[in-house]
């Protein structure tokens, strides 16, 4: 079975380099998992600068939902590539828009397909529980729903990094 990684971080913490210099380090093909949708220009922005800084052979899933698909797309590959998906936060609020029901159905397919499939993953994700709580419900509602998938994917993957300030964190390396 691959190594499943959780590398997570604050906002501009550097998780991301990390996450992809993780699976440069790999050896393995990568193919990255961008959960992202470009709603507006600025956003788009990102998204391209995004494109632009990775290395140019890697593969590209851009899947805003449906994350258990892309395991099962590579799932009977002779050699399984290396999944890195970014990001957690932006799958999760895309999800709660979706409505409750997908909401429940695609958190769990993901964590199933998650601890099924036999290559490396790489998954990045904001950490939200070192701020205040906020005003809002449906804030509230976010930072809950993504605290508690950070629990569970930090109980799946065998290896969790932190990154702080752009410096990696080993929190968990079993």
């Amino acid at each position: 079975m691959g190594e499943k990684t959780l590398v997570i971080g604050g906002i501009r913490s550097g998780k991301t380099a990390l996450a992809e210099k993780t699976a440069a380090d790999s050896g393995l093909f990568v193919v990255y998992v961008a959960t992202a949708t470009a709603g507006d220009e600025e956003m788009a922005r990102r998204i391209a600068r995004h494109r632009s800084l990775r290395p140019s052979d890697w593969g590209l899933v851009e899947e805003p939902i449906a994350l258990a698909g892309v395991f099962d797309k590579y799932a009977n590959a002779e050699r399984p590539p290396c999944l890195l998906i970014d990001c957690m936060s932006l799958w999760l609020s895309n999800l709660l828009f979706a409505g409750n029901e997908v909401f429940q159905t695609e958190r769990n397919a993901f964590l199933t397909s998650l601890q099924r499939y036999l290559g490396a993953v790489i998954v990045v994700s904001n950490e939200v529980g070192l701020g205040t709580v906020a005003m809002d419900p449906l804030t509230r509602q976010f930072c809950d729903e993504l605290g508690l998938l950070n629990q569970d994917l930090g109980q799946q993957c065998n290896r969790v990094l932190m990154s702080v300030a752009g410096l990696p964190l080993t929190l968990k390396d079993e």
